[in-house]
């Protein structure tokens, strides 16, 4: 019997449309998992009780073809564990049966679970575990369990129980306390201890048992995963451990079904989580390989999120032949996507370490020659379905998502002027307008930096393209220049620009004029964005670190206002130099 019936408010709102046991685990429902589960294990048949939406749990089940039957039985009131139980009386026959919960993913063996409780003479076999914030059973030292609570005593055997005055008081010093799985195995004698129609803890009737002096047996499981997805926090933990062991078992052959070792990793500006994970070493393999999984978060729309565009680009890219790391699996009900581990080394870093100017100049003419290539390389074949904002760098995105962010998040949000947007409008359109104006268009990055930027083996790999879209190919180069991470001076800006029209050239007939005229616009609307994000970043996300990278940011800004036509952007440039 799988149990289902709950309402599962602990997961609201993901439940006001999908109950429980049809939430996906890479792409399968849970209650098909477990339905799998048991008839791999040798079950003869199983039955379900409903009862949140219930007619979507009869309707997957019908669509299915098990080898066993599946029957559902629904409750227009909840009867509990216990009830749900007696409920289904009829379906049992003379035979041990076995109850699971319908929100738990473990790979418990029940194969080794039902044959233990065959072993013994004992009415009632539950699988426990050691799991810190569930010990609650208590167990003596036989793995009997004594009681069930987070505190002692644990109920004395009653002297009228059927072992009479043999039945013994739990020794405390022996006692421990573990944690239920969800998984038990019953006899049908236990059937009289629950009350017939009406609500009742499963929980209740095993204490009564207990009282009257019969037994219930522990199954302690070890090594092996258990999660409760009755959570949120719980179902992505579940659907995040089930992606990286898919990831394993389908890069590292052999290693799919080793335990995992977790490590969270600092994110940027991000609000994705993101993990390293590894394999423990055992004797026969003392190699860790890793992957990175990253966590988006379930999606909130049904169009393109950001975990597709990540997963559909990255793709995309590393088929164009440029170096981002692998993808390895994207589930989308959960936004996992697993890739390739390529370190923690980004550019940034790099030229820090920098021996000489020459050496930094090295490095960024062999990234520039990656930026040439993914521009031209990565527009081809490029669908715009791919993208989750808008497919092109245009002019509403430039207004909203560069020079209104700047505004309302930088001027407004971090300096505390109070500047109206629609004041300064028309000479946000005039930047915009002019950074458009060159017919170089390519794939873009949108936030082509040094930190986005990882190195390897003198190898560069490009990260973080969830924003990529079509669109100028001067706004990457300005990422890149103008990095205020980088703080590249002014001349070596010159050089680089000079260096990326050369190899650009080498693909496409381009007129330098042109291209270095919009160049000068694209590096306004990007330092616009860039202060913005450090705005908002520093102010309402608190990630204070950004502040640092303010003041080159906004020295970078007024000498760019400076080399334009103050006719342009007048009013900009006075609040600029104000500041």
């Amino acid at each position: 019997m799988i149990l289902a019936a709950g309402l599962g408010t602990r997961l609201l709102p993901l439940t006001e449309k999908r109950p429980k046991p049809l939430f996906p685990i890479l792409g399968r429902p849970l209650i098909d998992i477990l339905i799998r589960r048991l008839e791999s294990a040798g079950c003869e048949a199983v039955i379900i009780n409903t009862h949140h939406l219930a007619h979507l749990i009869d309707e997957f089940v019908r669509a299915q073809a098990y080898s066993i039957p599946v029957a559902t039985r629904h409750e227009p009131i909840i009867l509990g564990t216990g009830g749900a139980i007696k409920n289904v009386e009829d379906f049992w026959d003379d035979k041990p049966f076995l109850i699971v919960n319908g929100d738990i993913f473990a790979n418990i063996d029940l194969v080794k679970v039902y044959r233990f409780h065959l072993n013994h003479k004992h009415p009632v076999t539950l699988v426990l575990h050691d799991y810190a914030r569930f010990n609650h059973v208590w167990v003596d030292s036989s793995d009997h369990i004594s009681g069930f609570g987070h505190t002692a005593p644990c109920p004395p055997v009653a002297l009228d129980s059927p072992r009479g005055a043999a039945g013994r008081m739990p020794d405390a010093a022996n006692t421990r306390q573990l944690a239920f799985t969800g998984i038990h195995v019953l006899d049908p004698q236990v059937l009289s201890f629950i009350p017939n129609g009406t609500f009742c803890n499963i929980v209740d009737a095993y204490c009564e048992m207990i009282h009257h002096g019969f037994t219930i047996k522990g199954f302690i499981a070890r090594n092996h995963y258990w999660y409760d997805i009755g959570t949120i926090t719980g179902y992505r933990e579940a659907t995040r451990d089930a992606m990286a062991h898919k990831a394993f078992k389908a890069v590292f052959h052999g290693a799919g079904s080793d335990s995992l070792a977790w490590s969270k990793l600092k994110g940027d500006g991000s609000d994705r989580t993101w993990y390293r994970v590894s394999t423990t070493p055992t004797p026969a393999r003392q190699e860790q390989p890793s992957i990175i999984l990253v966590d988006h978060g379930p999606p909130s729309r049904d169009s393109t999120c950001e975990a597709d565009a990540f997963a559909a680009i990255g793709r995309h890219l590393h088929k164009r032949g440029i170096p981002v790391p692998r993808i390895f699996a994207y589930d989308r009900d959960s936004g996992l996507v697993a890739l390739e581990d390529i370190g923690d080394l980004h550019l940034q870093r790099v030229i820090r370490r920098a021996a000489d100017t020459e050496e930094v100049v090295g490095h960024y003419k062999a990234v520039i020659d990656l930026l040439v290539l993914m521009g031209v390389e990565g527009a081809k074949g490029f669908d715009p379905a791919y993208t989750y904002q808008t497919p092109y760098y245009d002019l509403d995105l430039i207004l909203e998502r560069e020079s209104r962010y700047f505004v309302e998040a930088f001027l407004n949000g971090y300096k505390d002027l109070e500047i109206r947007f629609d004041d300064l409008k028309e000479e946000f359109e005039v930047l915009a307008r002019r950074a458009l104006g060159s017919s170089y268009t390519g794939f873009l990055h949108r936030d082509f930096q040094s930190r986005n930027i990882l190195v390897r083996n003198r190898n560069y790999y490009l990260i973080d393209f969830q924003g990529g879209r079509l669109g100028p190919l001067q706004y990457d180069l300005a990422s890149l220049l103008i990095d205020p991470y980088a703080e590249l001076p002014r001349a070596l800006q010159l050089r680089l620009l000079n260096y990326y029209v050369n190899r650009l050239s080498d693909f496409i007939a381009v007129d330098a004029d042109e291209f270095l005229d919009a160049y000068v616009y694209c590096a306004m609307n990007r330092n616009l964005q860039i202060l913005g994000a450090f705005g908002f970043l520093t102010r309402v996300k608190g990630k204070r670190d950004f502040e640092a990278y303010i003041p080159p940011a906004i020295s970078s800004l007024k000498a760019r206002l400076r080399t334009i036509e103050q006719s342009e952007c007048p009013k900009l440039s006075k609040i600029i130099e104000s500041i």
